[in-house]
């Protein structure tokens, strides 16, 4: 296969309703079908909603704060079990239409050791609705730490996703260098690069990984409003007096292997975002450089990933 068309769903999840986010999931998954894509792309735990408020409560980061107690109960209820029935209904729905589906989620875990704890992950779902990739964030960045824990490096590869590979990682793990290089040593094509909105240091980090790793980019952002936060919590009087002011305002681009832009970043629009990639294009950017072939020089480097 070397055209594959692809979409990125920039819409706002029902935000902390796991349910409601489900639903909408499915008719986006319709719509994305319905325009024969291929691979349909959610951004940065969409199900069920980014914790922006860490970033404009001032009190959210206060110890013990009461409230903080209550949106982090409400964030843990409306979580996904990875071997649950959320993601067996996304399964149910990729076998449906024929389409792969990368969606980030708020992962929960509910035996054993660390079931009280939240996970920012990435699962990948291929066209016959198996579930071939679940990857947990390294390092959850800054304020997010309050929020979950540390992921491993199980997840940390390219998997087969309908005749092309597909590697994801997690917003700030794209300025982590060892990440970069382990997907690029498993034969990345197509790169899924979650973000909670795409700014303008994102798209560096979009692009910069697109021309490193000579592979296709999908940059996923997406759209929360204040009205969509927690009510219980304190939220700035500027920011209560604009309602539908938009705190994360989208900015999803798909990228080439040359770094440069097939779609360019677009902005506080609910949409799909869709393009069709010739992978052909891979090889011949492959040319100039290949950071895991003739770029790569394990007589002086050693590297290795612990799964």
């Amino acid at each position: 296969m070397t055209k594959v068309k692809v979409a990125i769903s920039q819409h706002a999840p029902v935000y902390m309703d796991l349910v409601a986010s489900l639903d909408k999931a499915a008719e986006i998954i319709k719509e994305a079908a319905n325009e024969e894509c291929q691979l349909l792309v959610f951004g940065e735990t969409w199900l069920t909603g980014y914790p922006v408020w860490l970033d404009y409560a001032p009190s959210a980061a206060l110890w013990d704060h009461a409230p903080t107690k209550q949106v982090f109960a409400a964030m843990h209820a409306n979580s996904v079990v990875v071997d649950g029935t959320e993601v067996a209904f996304l399964k149910q729905q990729a076998k449906e239409h024929g389409l792969g589906i990368c969606m980030g989620i708020n992962e929960r875990v509910t035996t054993g050791p660390g079931q009280g704890t939240l996970y920012n992950a990435i699962i990948t779902i291929d066209q016959s609705g198996n579930l071939v990739n679940h990857h947990r964030k390294l390092m959850p960045t800054y304020t997010e730490k309050m929020l979950y824990g540390l992921g491993d490096g199980r997840g940390l590869q390219a998997v087969e996703v309908g005749g092309f590979r597909v590697g994801s990682l997690v917003c700030w793990e794209h300025w982590m260098p060892l990440t970069r290089q382990a997907l690029h040593n498993d034969g990345e094509e197509i790169h899924i690069a979650l973000w909670p909105k795409v700014h303008e240091m994102h798209q560096i980090a979009s692009r910069q990984y697109a021309f490193e790793g000579r592979c296709f980019v999908l940059a996923a952002g997406q759209i929360t409003r204040v009205n969509q936060l927690p009510e219980v919590l304190d939220l700035p009087a500027d920011l209560k007096e604009q309602p539908e002011k938009m705190l994360l305002n989208g900015g999803s681009c798909i990228i080439g292997p040359d770094g440069h832009y097939l779609v360019e970043p677009l902005f506080d629009d609910e949409t799909l975002v869709t393009a069709t990639l010739d992978l052909e294009k891979i090889k011949e950017e492959q040319l100039t450089m290949d950071v895991s072939g003739h770029y790569y020089r394990p007589d002086v480097f050693e590297f290795k990933v612990k799964r």
